[in-house]
């Protein structure tokens, strides 16, 4: 990464949206004139809870539930003013949590 790239971070649970937004911001880049590289996918958090079916009577008896992180990210290279305004105005669906870091 140079120093006067964007990098782009996205997380969501629903790799779909994700998917989506993160095509929306590639094609937002591309239409003001920004280098794109990317969408990386980064490897997937998951998270399983094991929680007990019956506290009393049934101990082994046991239920798993499973939450997995999809991440995405984008680098622009020579990103402009214009790329900067057409970002923000950007609608990213909910669920999707966007980190920018210059």
């Amino acid at each position: 990464m140079r120093p006067g790239d964007i990098k782009i971070r996205m997380e969501a649970y629903d790799h779909e949206a994700l998917d989506r937004s993160a095509e929306d911001i590639v094609e937002t880049a591309r239409r003001t004139g920004a280098k794109v590289g990317g969408p990386v996918p980064l490897p997937t958090r998951r998270e399983i809870y094991t929680v007990l079916r019956s506290p009393h009577v049934n101990k082994k008896s046991r239920e798993q539930f499973e939450l997995s992180t999809h991440k995405r990210m984008i680098i622009i290279s020579s990103a402009n003013p214009k790329f900067i305004d057409a970002i923000n105005k950007l609608n990213v669906p909910a669920g999707v949590h966007i980190r920018i870091k210059a």
